[in-house]
């Protein structure tokens, strides 16, 4: 007996029952289980494997900022000249009022900007890297009423940045764009459903079910967390765009069955029975197909892509649950009303395009396959000119505390010091024996003509050469470690307070132990974010590398954002090349057990490898070639793989499922006309929602999220039109009856044949 024939009359019997414990479950699960913002992690570097350069370097540096604790920096700054003693003094109060926050466990006072305008002290907190949710919100929360509690004279600002507050404000601005998404989404969808069935309720009927399982599907994979899942800001909002567009084309594969069995003449009820039977097969691969492309993420070395892959494959499953009981449930219950007001009748007729699209294609199927081959083809020669981006941390609100922090760091600190790309040596022995370590390598980086500034001991404040190393080593034999100092020199100190002020600031460029020396640099090929500097860190790891050897130092690193860059590219590179053959092998065997046959899987896996290649090179044109940008952003390529393979497979299963339907009563020329002409309109339809859901992204994110959503789109519209209703039939009529070989169906064409 068919499983999902069963099913079907499960649901319509039952139909009550579902509907109820889908409207209680949902809130329930959203209300005793996590958010998704809760649990989520905003940088790249954050997801890269423990093994990688960038990460090694930041270990190196743990003696200044240990690799477990999260960090912010209090930007003290004066707008309208420099600091004066009581903006010293009300800094000092800050800081020790800051202090006293339960969270933060060290204050760094890290010196006064060139001008003298501005002063940053450095804050480690009792919280992991990259923290998010309630705790961290909360933190930031106290340590900003520390700072607005604590008065301090006219005209001077104060402001928190840094890693956890810039991602607790970023937090705020994810929320309100993940709004904006799911809102333009469900807009989108309804506008479009409205159009294509040309009646009220059946829109919101399609949407529901997929709606109710992105409430589900949040909660379920923060809960997800505990074990291993990770979760960051880009899953959110393509959680939305995925859970909402494959819902709706889950949907829209049983509506449109349903209704066409309304024509035949069946019972409303007999046809949703009957539709959950002959498509539920067709939607339950394709969900599998997603979910098993998804899962191989798991693969991947890239944490982001490990998060997002588990975390979306949860996402797919529950809409799937929901479109193969929900969705039969309500239209069991609402029957021919769904339509109105073109309730169908039976014996009803609807003459579409793509009955004449599809003779064509049959009458011509060579012309037609070298066309959308040589057209497709040229499109992924395009490919040859990509160059990857990187595109860094989110931004947030130019008004938020935290970005406010960061312009006033970029306008009174060198590159060096505001977004610094770190260079790490380990030494054999304590630099404080051996202060001309310090000047040789300072020197060394120079003249590599790699750096553009290098900050370190030698000059804490960026204010001009402080020391020279005879002067430090002076300093130390007199002060001991800058590490032990207090903020404010003891009354019996005879050293000046400029000096006394300066030294303790070598605490951030030489460890107490004297092992570890650090710089802060800028990189001449440009700022840390851009393509330029992303690229260049193999050449600054070399040269650092060779400064090593010559100061005699036992392990070296580059950390920063550009090195975190450099590396997610090269992680991300090496993993689509290890989950490509991957994906593409998992997705043949499934196709193959749908349809029994070892050779329509074949065409299929590659047909839609060619569209994948298509709208990357088209991606390409855009960004690059037209745009003149200096690369796209590295993930794309490999999100559109994913999803362009996965989502791509679905039309294939409901085309291919339809072909071989009919081929069971038709010749398959025949075969091929009913099936294109009975779901070009579904699948173009699915095409143009999935694709517009992804290009609300280029609405709603900033210029990496859209980047992706334009990527995704575009395949998706060229998978639609071109490949899934021109190329793959064409290549079935040539292949004719091979195309079930070994199954039943091979056999009995084959006999007939004889015959």
């Amino acid at each position: 007996m068919n499983p999902f024939a069963t099913l079907g009359r499960f649901v319509v019997r039952f139909r009550w029952v579902i509907l109820v414990v889908w409207l209680v479950g949902a809130p329930l699960t959203a209300k005793h289980l996590p958010s998704l913002s809760s649990v989520a992690k905003n940088d790249n570097s954050a997801f890269l494997p423990a093994n990688a350069p960038s990460e090694r370097a930041a270990a190196l540096a743990a003696p200044f900022q240990p690799k477990s604790k999260g960090t912010a920096l209090l930007i003290a700054v004066r707008a309208d000249g420099p600091l004066t003693a009581a903006d010293q003094n009300a800094i000092g109060d800050v800081a020790a009022a800051v202090a006293r926050v339960h969270v933060v466990e060290a204050v760094r006072n890290e010196g006064t900007s060139a001008d003298g305008e501005a002063q940053k002290i450095d804050l480690q907190l009792n919280l992991p890297p990259f923290s998010g949710g309630d705790q961290a919100t909360d933190a930031v929360d106290g340590i900003r009423k520390a700072m607005a509690d604590t008065p301090v004279p006219r005209g001077l600002a104060l402001h928190l940045a840094g890693n956890i507050p810039t991602f607790v404000d970023e937090q705020k601005d994810t929320g309100h764009t993940q709004g904006v998404t799911q809102e333009l989404a469900i807009f989108f969808i309804i506008a479009l459903l409205l159009v294509v069935f040309r009646a009220l309720l059946a829109p919101l009927v399609t949407l529901f079910p997929a709606a109710l399982a992105l409430v589900v599907a949040g909660p379920l994979i923060a809960e997800a967390t505990h074990i291993g899942v990770q979760v960051s800001s880009l899953l959110q909002l393509l959680l939305v765009v995925i859970v909402l567009g494959a819902g709706t084309d889950y949907g829209l594969f049983l509506i449109f069955r349903m209704r066409e069995e309304l024509r035949a003449g069946r019972d409303p009820k007999d046809a949703v029975v009957v539709s959950v039977t002959r498509v539920g097969e067709s939607i339950t691969f394709s969900g599998i197909t997603v979910i098993a492309a998804l899962v191989s993420l798991l693969l991947a070395s890239f944490g982001l892509y490990k998060g997002l892959g588990p975390g979306l494959a949860i996402g797919v499953g529950v809409v799937l649950i929901a479109n193969l009981t929900l969705l039969p449930a309500l239209l069991a219950l609402m029957g021919r009303a769904v339509f109105w007001p073109l309730i169908p009748k039976p014996g009803q007729t609807r003459r579409s395009v793509w009955g004449a699209v599809a003779s064509r294609v049959v009458g011509r199927p060579v012309l037609t396959l070298v066309i959308g081959a040589s057209a497709f083809g040229g499109l992924a020669l395009v490919v040859l000119d990509y160059s990857p981006a990187g595109f860094g941390a989110p931004s947030v609100s130019a008004t938020s505390d935290s970005a406010q922090g960061q312009a006033a760091l970029t306008a009174h600190f060198a590159t060096a010091e505001s977004n610094p790309t770190n260079v790490v040596f380990t030494l054999p022995s304590s630099v404080w024996q051996h202060s001309a370590v310090l000047s040789r390598a300072q020197h060394d980086l120079l003249t590599s003509g790699l750096f553009g500034a290098v900050a370190g001991a030698l000059d804490p404040n960026g204010q001009g050469t402080a020391f020279t190393p005879g002067q430090l080593t002076r300093l130390y034999q007199a002060l001991g470690p800058p590490q032990s100092l207090p903020v404010v020199a003891p009354s019996t100190s005879t050293v000046p307070t400029p000096v006394y002020e300066a030294y303790r600031a070598t605490a951030q460029f030489v460890s107490a132990d004297g092992r570890t020396i650090l710089y802060d640099t800028s990189l001449r090929a440009g700022g840390p974010g851009t393509a330029a500097a992303l690229n260049a860190i193999p050449r600054v790891r070399t040269a650092v590398a060779s400064v090593a050897v010559h100061i005699g130092a036992v392990d070296n690193g580059v950390a920063g954002e550009a090195p975190s860059l450099n590396d997610v590219a090269s992680v991300s590179a090496h993993d689509l090349v290890k989950i490509l053959p991957v994906v593409m092998i998992v997705l043949a065997l499934l196709l193959a057990l749908m349809l029994r046959s070892l050779v329509a899987p074949i065409y299929l896996v590659l047909s839609v490898a060619l569209s994948y290649l298509a709208a990357l090179g088209l991606a390409v044109l855009v960004f690059v070639v037209i745009g003149g940008q200096a690369g796209i952003n590295f993930v794309l390529p490999f999100f559109m793989f994913i999803f362009i393979m996965a989502l791509g497979e679905d039309y294939n299963i409901l085309v291919m499922s339809r072909i071989r339907e009919e081929a069971h009563t038709l010749s398959l020329p025949d075969a091929v006309r009913r099936a294109v002409q009975a779901t070009g309109t579904t699948v173009t339809s699915a095409g143009l929602i999935l694709a517009g859901t992804f290009a609300v992204l280029t609405a709603a994110g900033g210029t990496q999220v859209q980047e992706i959503g334009v990527g995704l789109a575009v395949g998706v519209l060229l998978d639609t039109f071109l490949v899934r209703t021109l190329l793959v039939p064409s290549t079935v009529v040539l292949i004719g009856r091979w195309n079930w070989w070994p199954s039943k169906l091979w056999r009995e064409e084959t006999v007939e044949s004889r015959l």
